[in-house]
């Protein structure tokens, strides 16, 4: 069946959905938000026998499984995960000045693109097999995460522990520009690094250790670190008291990102073995979060052979891509889970005043995703 006429009669639905989930403001860091956006998602699939896992969090909003079996009985093997997440980067009250509206074949509203236009392509694809009768090969598992703009330690444990049981992942960020999926992205090391030197008074510096000084040298060595395709931002530093003190104290926070599981290994090894400039300086490095590259294995590039093949039978040319940003997909790729990411609608403007997506790209990508669903 060719989906792609059907959800053309599906599009002003579709599009009503959207503009719901996007005035339904939800930040990561407001949980009251999210968790109400996360209800209109859970009244939408109230009807289409789904079983829903709901996991409490206190900072932020809920998780959620939902697990879909129209199987018949008949699954084979183990299931389908779909990733999506319900938070922007959007605070509340950004939709008074970035209303929702659609121009031309654009459709622009905060986080509409990233990536709640991907929750409207999944829930319309379980929608038209349910309707429809279709019998897909194995159940679907849609797992909501309501902070994977920011992170957390618990939705990254349940994605992980949800990949290891899951024949392969589908993740529905937003595809790359002319429609690419991101079959590899860089891994992200944040990193604090202190530096504690000794005070003095600014007439008599030669009594004192300058922590400052010491904490540019270390800098300037992770600057010169020779690792193909990584990039260091230096994104926070501090330190001192008074200009007329020799500083004690001084600390960055820097943002790695790289290609490789070999990359990081070379990126720990040499932070760890960062050594003073300065006798009588003190270096302390601290991990602030990590996330793992997402690496085209050998069984991604298979699941990708299979996936392109499906598009084709619909006339899409599906080809493969890469991002610098992290996301959902590389924790689940990390524990050796093959992955797709990228399969949600074409756009611009992730986290910029301009966001939106393309309305054919919205119908095409939910068309290859149902029968993505149904065929692997």
């Amino acid at each position: 069946m060719d989906f792609q006429p059907y959800f053309k009669s599906q599009q002003g639905e579709m599009i009503r959905f959207l503009k719901t989930l996007v005035q339904l403001e939800s930040p990561t860091s407001d949980k009251k938000a999210v968790d109400k956006c996360s209800a209109e998602v859970l009244r939408q699939v109230e009807n289409l026998g789904v079983k829903i896992k709901r996991i409490p969090q206190k900072e932020t909003g809920d998780l959620y499984l939902l697990e879909f079996d129209y199987t018949s009985g008949q699954a084979k093997g183990k299931p389908i995960l779909v990733l999506t997440h319900i938070d922007t980067v959007w605070p509340i009250g950004t939709i008074n000045k970035m209303p929702f509206y659609i121009e031309g074949i654009k459709i622009f509203g905060p986080g509409a693109l990233d990536m709640k236009a991907g929750i409207v392509s999944v829930i319309f694809a379980l929608k038209a097999i349910r309707n429809l009768g279709l019998k897909p090969k194995r159940k679907i598992w849609l797992f909501i995460n309501s902070a994977e703009e920011t992170g957390s330690e618990e939705s990254h444990k349940q994605i992980a522990l949800l990949a290891k049981k899951a024949e392969l992942v589908l993740c529905l960020e937003p595809g790359l520009p002319g429609g690419a999926l991101k079959l590899q992205r860089k891994g992200r090391l944040v990193v604090r690094i202190e530096c504690t030197g000794k005070s003095a008074h600014a007439s008599t510096p030669e009594k004192g250790l300058n922590a400052i000084e010491e904490l540019m040298i270390q800098l300037q060595k992770l600057k010169k670190l020779k690792i193909s395709g990584m990039s260091l931002n230096i994104g926070l530093i501090g330190g001192g008291e008074k200009a007329n003190v020799v500083p004690e104290k001084a600390w960055a926070i820097c943002d790695l990102r790289f290609w490789t599981s070999q990359d990081l290994d070379k990126i720990k090894f040499f932070i760890r073995e960062l050594q003073p400039a300065h006798k009588g300086a003190k270096i302390k490095a601290s991990l602030q979060s990590f996330t793992p590259p997402m690496e085209f294995t050998s069984a991604s590039k298979k699941l990708f052979a299979k996936a392109k093949a499906i598009a084709e039978t619909m006339n899409i040319e599906l080809l493969p891509g890469r991002s610098g940003g992290g996301s959902d997909a590389s924790i689940a790729s990390h524990v050796g889970t093959p992955a797709l990411d990228g399969l949600g609608p074409e756009g611009e403007g992730m986290h910029a005043a301009h966001e939106h997506l393309l309305l054919p790209s919205f119908l095409q990508r939910t068309a290859l995703l149902t029968k993505l669903l149904l065929e692997l």
